[in-house]
C-alpha cells in the first residue's frame, strides 16, 4: 500500500458518514484519535484554511494536505529544539564556544578555531554565529 492509499485509508476511517467529505468535527475526531488535541474551533479553522473548493469540507487532496502540513510542522519543532541544544546560551545564535561545549558533550572534540571554521562555511550573513535559518541551511546538508 502507497502512501495515497494508506492517506485514503485514514481518510474513509473518518469520514463517519460516507458523503466522501471531512467536516470540521470528523477532522477533530482524527486529530484526538493520535492522541493529539484540536477544538472544535481550531479543527473550524483549519478547515477553511485548507478547504479548496470552498464548500467548508476536505475532500481527500485537502486532507493529505492537511496530514503532510502536520509533518512539516512537527519536523519545525525538532529542528527548533535541536538548535536550542546548540545555542545553549539562549542568545538566539549559535556561537563558536556553544557549538564546541555541544559537540564536546556528544563525544566529538573540536578546538574554538575548529568551531569558527565550521560555522563560518554556513555563516550567511558573515557575523561569526549561526541563527536559525542558517542552522536550517546546515542541517539540510
Amino acid at each position: 500500500m502507497d502512501k495515497h492509499q494508506q492517506y485514503e485509508t485514514v481518510f474513509n476511517h473518518f469520514d463517519d458518514n460516507g458523503d466522501g467529505k471531512i467536516s470540521p468535527s470528523e477532522l477533530q475526531q482524527c486529530v484526538g484519535s493520535i492522541g493529539r488535541e484540536l477544538s472544535i474551533e481550531d479543527a473550524k479553522a483549519a478547515v477553511l484554511l485548507m478547504d479548496s473548493d470552498g464548500d467548508g469540507y476536505l475532500c481527500l487532496d485537502d486532507f493529505v494536505r492537511f496530514l503532510e502540513g502536520a509533518g512539516e510542522e512537527e519536523k519545525a519543532k525538532d529542528m527548533r529544539e535541536a538548535f536550542k541544544m546548540y545555542e545553549m546560551e539562549d542568545c538566539g545564535f549559535i556561537t563558536p564556544k556553544s557549538l564546541r561545549r555541544t559537540l564536546s558533550r556528544l563525544g566529538e572534540s573540536k578546538t574554538i578555531d575548529e568551531c569558527k571554521v565550521m560555522i563560518a562555511y554556513f555563516d550567511l550573513n558573515g557575523d561569526g554565529v549561526l541563527n536559525f535559518d542558517e542552522f536550517n541551511v546546515m542541517m539540510a546538508c
